[in-house]
């Protein structure tokens, strides 16, 4: 019977002995897809290649000589350095030799671009920070160590795999820091050698500049003014030494025209009191009286023991003593003296010619003296001159002059700081030839896996029968629904609204039913026998595969 139109009629709610009953009615539909979707998971999990992990790390070195006295020549983070070294080594050209090296994916290469194979190969190459002893991750700008992971189905390649490609790291570690290194020399070399030519030349600019400014340089002002007011100062100093020579002179010659006044009225000339003496002793006395003047101006202007006032001294008691042996000879050769009408105007005369070339010495004297003055008063005058003009023409080349300067102060700069660098560039060269610097240490070898970590086969398993009986039961729901056919008492009861009197059995025949039956069984054994050969068949290969 059927319960009527069954978009109108609510369906009652469902109880345990309902769902007991839809499990026996639809239990082959329930069991079916769990049993092949479990068998289909076991067979495919032992199917698929086992994938083996292979991992080595890494530790990373740091600098043995402290930093605060040798300063690395670089200065680029360690992970950034190691993501780099990666791009290098994850290469299309590294990962090829890699490839055909090892032989590695040789049915992928048989199907596959060898572009595929190699994203393939990248995909399986993991390289990760190891985390610090307290269980955190270190800074990203200081990781002490990190690990090499490949995966492959065949654990001893997987190993191999691992261990040249740290042996890559180490060697790229070395290689680039090397390189690094002596490129960085090398540039600071250049820089230095171009900075050192461009210091030359600005001391060249700077030292022809004072080369032809000579004495008229900014920095020569002060001299030049101390030099200025010194000579002024001796100029002054010479004109009161003429003017007090003049004078001098002037006194003197009145006192010589008095004596020769005198030697007038005595009634003799001057000259005929020299009459009587030889040419030999006026010319000697005439030189005691020149060495006699010398003197006396040497000793107005230097000390006694100045060399030239002794030299002076020496010659004059040469000359005097030579004098006086030309007299002691004049009067060995007078056998007679002259004998004098008056020996007190003789002995008045001779005092008075006596004085008169006394006067005429010291006339000359002052003469030799003021020529010296203003001879020296001349020099001086031009030195003044000299000394102005260059005060004068200092602004005009001051700005050039400052220019040069500092151009030569910026070049010199720049050089010594090029060469401070480029010294200790070259101490941090000499550092990563005896390897002191950061260097890349194999702290645990590459591994030998002994579980492949691809396929995790029970959860593979779990899954694929969870997914199996969910699907029978919504198959079986499904039909359940589209079923609306009264199944049992409660669906007359609720769907026709009437009181049950009495219910007849379903009479099928016997044989019939025992051979619904068994083909059922026989279906059901059928299935499962195969199933359980065909999970057997891929176990056994796997093992059989593995062995080998």
């Amino acid at each position: 019977m059927q319960p009527g139109d069954g978009f109108n009629t609510p369906r009652r709610t469902l109880d345990i002995e309902d769902y007991i009953d839809i499990v026996r009615r639809h239990k082959g539909w329930m069991v079916g897809p769990f049993l092949l979707t479990l068998v289909a998971s076991i067979v495919g999990v032992y199917l698929y290649p086992d994938t083996y992990v292979s991992q080595a790390v890494v530790k990373i070195v740091p600098q043995q000589v402290p930093t605060n006295m040798v300063q690395a020549a670089i200065n680029q983070q360690m992970n950034d350095r190691i993501n780099s070294m990666a791009q290098t080594i994850l290469s299309r050209t590294t990962l090829t030799t890699i490839i055909n090296t090892f032989g590695l994916y040789p049915r992928e290469r048989a199907r596959m671009p060898i572009e595929d194979v190699l994203e393939l190969m990248k995909k399986k190459i993991q390289i990760l920070p190891v985390a610090t002893p307290a269980g955190t991750s270190s800074p990203t700008d200081r990781i002490p160590a990190f690990a090499v992971q490949f995966a492959y189905e065949n654990k001893y390649l997987a190993q191999r795999v691992v261990q040249d490609l740290v042996s890559r790291f180490i060697d790229e570690n070395i290689r680039s820091r090397s390189n690094a290194v002596f490129q960085t020399y090398q540039f600071l070399r250049d820089q230095t050698d171009s900075s050192k030519k461009e210091l030359d030349a600005a001391e060249n600019k700077l030292t022809a500049f004072r080369m032809q400014n000579n004495g008229k340089l900014p920095d020569q002002l002060d001299s030049n003014m101390r030099q200025l007011v010194a000579l002024q100062t001796q100029a002054g100093f010479l004109d009161s030494q003429v003017a007090r020579a003049n004078q001098d002179k002037l006194q003197l010659e009145s006192n010589l025209r008095i004596f020769k006044d005198q030697l007038t009225a005595l009634g003799k000339p001057v000259e005929v009191l020299a009459a009587g003496k030889s040419e030999r002793l006026i010319l000697q006395e005439r030189d005691v009286q020149s060495l006699e003047t010398q003197l006396a101006l040497l000793r107005q202007k230097y000390k006694e023991n100045y060399p030239d006032v002794q030299n002076g001294i020496a010659q004059l008691d040469i000359a005097r003593k030579k004098l006086a042996d030309l007299e002691a000879e004049e009067k060995r050769k007078d056998d007679t003296p002259k004998k004098t009408n008056n020996q007190q105007q003789d002995r008045e005369m001779r005092e008075a010619d006596a004085n008169v070339r006394r006067l005429q010495t010291a006339i000359e004297g002052r003469d030799i003296e003021i020529a010296t003055a203003q001879k020296e008063m001349k020099r001086v005058a031009e030195a003044i001159k000299a000394y102005q003009g260059r005060i004068e023409t200092v602004p005009i080349g001051q700005q050039q002059y400052t220019e040069l300067l500092r151009d030569q102060q910026m070049a010199r700069d720049k050089y010594l700081d090029l060469d401070s660098k480029l010294q200790r560039a070259g101490i941090a060269q000499d550092m990563e030839g005896r390897k002191q610097g950061e260097t890349l240490e194999l702290l645990d070898p590459a591994s030998l896996p002994t579980e492949p970590t691809e396929p995790n086969r029970p959860v593979v398993i779990s899954v694929g029968a969870v997914f199996g009986l969910l699907l029978g039961i919504v198959i079986a729901g499904g039909r359940e629904m589209k079923d609306t056919s009264l199944k049992n008492l409660k669906d007359v009861r609720a769907y026709t609204q009437m009181a049950i009197l009495g219910s007849v059995p379903l009479l099928e025949n016997d044989f019939v039913v025992r051979r619904r039956r068994r083909l059922a069984w026989l279906g059901w054994t059928t299935a499962c026998l195969a199933a359980a050969v065909i999970i057997s068949g891929s176990v056994v290969y796997y093992y059989v595969t593995r062995a080998s």
